[in-house]
């Protein structure tokens, strides 16, 4: 009997040890929890920061860039030509030291053809390039006698530059929409325009646009696309009507 009672004291004394293994996996376990969570903030954090690097730094070049920007009458529907017309200019006569740069703005919309919804660029500004340069009696003749291009806006002479305010509102839709393309946003985007599936909008209406690079602008309704969601409408800028086109969530009565 002696002897049982010590093989049994025995084995309890062996056995144990084993009880604290099982809280050690418990605090492992935890631990992998928090790690997981961590990563999983972390990834959120990267996913966020693309978008607003790559805007600070378009801003910040803004900034830093040599000139000033100067807005471009054209005929309607030849930005694209005028822009490849000056820059063929600059290079022949030369003026790489007094004309940087010229852009026509655009932004990326969502068209639907054939029953099927897809992302085309559009032209912000028709009927407008913008040009960034030092202006000289020489660089205002070699902008002022490209073909296609009426005048500056403002004094004809003397033409006022645009504040970096302006500027980054016109550039700006270009750059998020290549950093949305490349984030997979495009996707999204479309769900987003899907949600409105019908329009309150009449043509005449007067609304105001609330997004954009026309945001704060009133606007006058010509024509409507329920399928697209979009609006064709006169807006008033650099002191004259021009015509854009507006989605539905870009706009809003008044």
């Amino acid at each position: 009997m002696d002897v049982d009672a010590d093989a049994q004291s025995d084995a309890t004394d062996v056995d144990a040890p084993e009880a604290p293994e099982a809280t050690d996996e418990v605090d492992t376990t935890a631990d992998e929890a928090d790690v997981d969570d961590s990563v999983e903030a972390a990834d959120a954090d990267d996913a966020e920061e693309p978008v607003v690097d790559v805007l600070q730094e378009f801003k910040d070049r803004l900034r830093n860039q040599v000139g000033d920007w100067y807005v471009v009458h054209t005929y309607s529907g030849m930005e694209k030509r005028v822009k490849s017309n000056l820059e063929n200019r600059v290079t022949s006569l030369n003026a790489e030291d007094y004309i940087y740069e010229v852009v026509v703005p655009t932004e990326e919309v969502a068209e639907i053809k054939n029953g099927q919804r897809k992302l085309v660029k559009r032209t912000v500004l028709p009927g407008y390039v913008l040009v960034r340069m030092d202006l000289t009696d020489e660089s205002w003749g070699v902008v002022r006698h490209t073909p296609s291009v009426t005048g500056f806006v403002g004094n004809s002479h003397q033409p006022v530059p645009l504040s970096l305010a302006e500027v980054e509102s016109m550039l700006a839709p270009a750059v998020e929409a290549e950093v949305a393309t490349a984030a997979d946003a495009p996707d999204q985007q479309q769900t987003k325009a899907a949600k409105v599936e019908f329009s309150d909008f009449e043509v005449g209406d007067s609304v105001m646009v609330v997004d954009g690079p026309f945001a704060t602008l009133h606007a006058t309704i010509t024509e409507i696309n329920v399928d697209a969601q979009r609006v064709k409408a006169l807006v008033e800028i650099f002191g004259r009507e021009t015509p854009v086109e507006l989605s539905f969530t870009q706009i809003q009565k008044v």
